[in-house]
């Protein structure tokens, strides 16, 4: 496949953007939370319903939550709240949104299905594949950059980065430039010997699919995951533009909530979290991508060796990570998938292990442990009870 450069392109830019956001983007990725049990103080057959129109009536709860449960070849759609403040729009399942790091499963699909291809290999190394990285690099491998032990600084905290987007948040980077901003650092910690969680990460995931296949990563997404998995809604943008009808994104830590939907442009997020799509498409993605649909058992097998390792928020129950998906372990069982946190968004996807049931919740407010941890714990206390009602059949 013939390599065709991404040509950069300028965007009209708004010069607007709460330095409270901008911290946000940043600080969301650093932030780590221990796998909760509080999911177990909530009742076993409580409304699903009535839990997420509490979720959007607490204190500064998102405007908006849909969940789409699918089961034995049945969807049901739960939702409460509003799409959009200014005209009282529902949320839809057809609704465009931001997707935040569950975009980093898209960069897995992407990788480990060339792996499936033998075009990459999972200790494939840094140096091997991206010489042109900083030497310190070189010896990370594909696997460790997947599983989130790779060691590489995370590049959305580098400060000349913040500062960039605090003066312009539609800036348009060079999306395949991002580690450049933390070029000049050294590792982490030697390769494989930690987990941590880093934006980085994905981005040298997508450097590598390109140059093993001299092809975009956008076009890679195209081929690998969206037509294999009938995703028609689905993009990876480089401006801040989200297509319409979508659900709006609030900042609610003031009052009246602010609409951040299109606050940031999305080059600086790229592989590790600028993916727009849609509740419908999301099913369909995680219902393949945690059922191995896109690649063979070895592969399956290999994404599934479990570390510990949370993603970012933690999703339901005791989190463990595997390749570009985590292990998500409920008082009623277990359930595979990714989670992402933008300003405006907070998502969850997750799937049987078979990904015959499915869960895509959506909540249109950035709800972590920075900005505020009692509600992520009341979130994940949600969450699990809808694993639970997607695992056993209950709630109403």
């Amino acid at each position: 496949m013939p390599l065709r450069s991404a040509p950069a392109r300028l965007f009209p830019l708004r010069p607007r953007l709460r330095a409270t956001c901008v911290a946000a983007v940043c600080v969301a990725a650093l932030f780590q939370v221990p796998a909760s049990t509080a999911a177990a103080a909530a009742a076993r057959g409580s409304d699903l319903q009535d839990q997420i129109e509490q979720l959007v009536h607490a204190p500064g709860g998102p405007p908006g939550v849909i969940a789409v449960l699918r089961r034995d070849g049945n969807t049901r759609v739960v939702r409460a709240g509003v799409a959009d403040l200014a005209t009282g729009r529902r949320p839809s399942q057809y609704d465009h949104m931001r997707i935040a790091s569950t975009a980093k499963a898209f960069s897995g699909a992407v990788a480990l299905s060339l792996v499936d291809r033998r075009a990459l290999r999972l200790e494939e190394t840094l140096g091997e594949r991206l010489p042109g990285l900083p030497a310190a690099w070189h010896r990370v491998t594909l696997r460790q950059l997947l599983n989130h032990t790779s060691g590489l600084p995370d590049f959305s905290a580098a400060a000349e980065f913040r500062s960039i987007l605090a003066a312009d948040p539609h800036h348009h980077f060079d999306s395949r430039r991002l580690l450049d901003f933390v070029a000049d650092q050294p590792l982490n910690f030697r390769p494989g010997t930690q987990y941590r969680y880093s934006n980085s990460d994905n981005i040298a995931v997508a450097l590598m699919a390109e140059a093993a296949t001299r092809t975009p990563y956008e076009q890679l997404l195209r081929a690998l995951v969206y037509r294999p998995l009938a995703l028609r809604n689905t993009s990876l943008p480089q401006g801040y533009v989200i297509p319409e009808p979508y659900l709006h994104g609030y900042d609610t830590t003031v009052s009246p909530p602010e609409d951040v939907s299109e606050v940031l442009g999305v080059s600086g997020s790229w592989a590790s979290g600028g993916i727009i799509s849609t509740p419908a498409d999301m099913t369909r993605f995680i219902r393949g991508y945690a059922g191995g649909a896109l690649y063979g058992r070895r592969v399956v097998r290999e994404q599934r060796r479990w570390i510990a390792g949370a993603s970012e928020p933690a999703g339901p129950g005791a989190n463990m990570a595997g390749l570009a998906v985590f292990r998500y372990t409920t008082r009623c069982g277990v359930v595979l998938g990714h989670t992402g946190n933008f300003p405006g968004y907070t998502q969850l996807i997750a799937a049987t292990p078979d990904g015959r049931r499915s869960l895509t919740f959506s909540v249109t407010a950035q709800i972590n442990a920075a900005t505020n941890p009692d509600l992520l714990s009341r979130l994940r206390t949600v969450q699990e009870n809808f694993v639970c009602a997607l695992l056993t059949g209950s709630g109403h």
